[in-house]
């Protein structure tokens, strides 16, 4: 059986990294994206959080301040993710593959 989740995410406007990546361009970062997709995803499977590890990450698409995304993920092998996040146009913007561990 392998389980899908579709969930819904806003790029923060206010978050901290945009002023400073890129002044008058804002960005942001792909760990920031990251970390965004992560908690998500903990929160929908309602796991505390604890150890990530990311197998692969890569990222398409510059994402902006208030930017709607849709991260669909879909359970693998042992305990990972296969994560993909899309714009609201429904172009890919970054993918990963991620294992979660419970914090202890």
């Amino acid at each position: 059986m392998n389980e899908r989740l579709q969930l819904a995410l806003t790029a923060p406007v206010d978050h901290p990294a945009f002023p400073g990546h890129f002044p008058g361009q804002p960005i942001l970062p792909g760990a920031a994206l990251l970390d965004l997709a992560i908690v998500a995803l903990q929160r929908a499977l309602g796991v505390e959080a604890g150890t990530v590890r990311i197998a692969s990450a890569k990222f398409l698409k510059p994402v902006g301040p208030g930017s709607a995304l849709a991260l669909s993920a879909e359970a693998a092998k042992a305990g990972s993710w296969h994560c993909t996040l899309s714009d609201t146009a429904g172009a890919t913007v970054a993918q990963c593959e991620l294992s979660l561990e419970t914090a202890e």
